[in-house]
């Protein structure tokens, strides 16, 4: 009783450079037809003439090489643990143990925004001085992924503002939980300042895990780049979350 079926639409019925405006018309309503027991959208394919009406990855893989000088090699990083409870200045010493001690990047957690015990300001700017200080040490350039995710977007792109202020290299942003909205306002906010955007895809789960209803992740990857990122957490065949090897190297092709 499992069908696949291909649909097309003509273009005129989306608005350009609207990830939004594409997910409403292609996924809105039609999940919810109770002439459907399940339904699962597996892949979508987008033509030139639509997809170049997006802003796409602020920068890329040669723009971030270029900002670090670090060629021929894959980038080392982590995310730095346990990702609640420490204070800024903890926080910030576990940034520059990890830096000092050989990595090129550091991230913040999906949910490491501003809370009472660390608030993002504070944590902004210790781990400012912990990137400074270990690139001092090493010679080396450093990076940390700085959540910049908010309730609004008004707050959002203050929180991106405030690393470009103190030379920080990237930012971070949870793209499903924040909104494709959001997301494409701080790519362009990125492209337009010279930071790097990295795309943490939390709540994925939710819309993919199910074989028979949802979307595959594929469709959310491709979504991303629409609405703009320069990489985005594509999951790992090791580790404590579910992963393909097949599927999740399928996210990078």
């Amino acid at each position: 009783n499992q069908y696949i079926a291909y649909v097309a639409y003509p273009l005129d019925l989306f608005e350009e450079g609207s990830v939004t405006n594409l997910f409403t018309s292609i996924v809105g309503n039609v999940f919810g037809f109770k002439a459907l027991r399940a339904l699962r959208l597996e892949d979508i394919r987008v033509p030139p003439a639509y997809s170049k009406t997006f802003i796409g990855p602020p920068h890329g893989i040669q723009v971030e090489r270029d900002k670090l000088n670090k060629y021929g090699r894959p980038l080392l990083g982590c995310t730095i643990k346990p990702k609640l409870g420490l204070s800024a200045k903890n926080y910030g010493r576990a940034v520059y143990e990890c830096l000092r001690g050989g990595l090129d990047f550091t991230k913040d957690d999906e949910n490491v925004n501003s809370q009472p015990f660390m608030r993002w300001r504070d944590r902004f700017l210790f781990v400012a001085e912990a990137l400074f200080k270990s690139q001092a040490e090493t010679g080396e350039i450093k990076g940390h992924y700085l959540n910049a995710t908010a309730g609004t977007c008004e707050e959002m792109l203050k929180r991106a503002v405030f690393p470009r202020e103190l030379g920080a290299p990237i930012v971070m942003h949870d793209y499903l939980t924040g909104g494709f909205t959001a997301n494409t306002s701080l790519a362009f906010y990125c492209r337009d300042n010279g930071l790097l955007l990295h795309i943490h895809r939390a709540m994925h789960a939710v819309i993919d895990r199910q074989r028979i209803h949802g979307m595959h992740f594929r469709v959310l990857a491709k979504a991303l780049r629409l609405s703009g990122g320069d990489h985005v957490h594509a999951g790992t065949v090791v580790g404590y979350l579910e992963g393909e090897r097949d599927v999740t190297l399928g996210f990078v092709d």
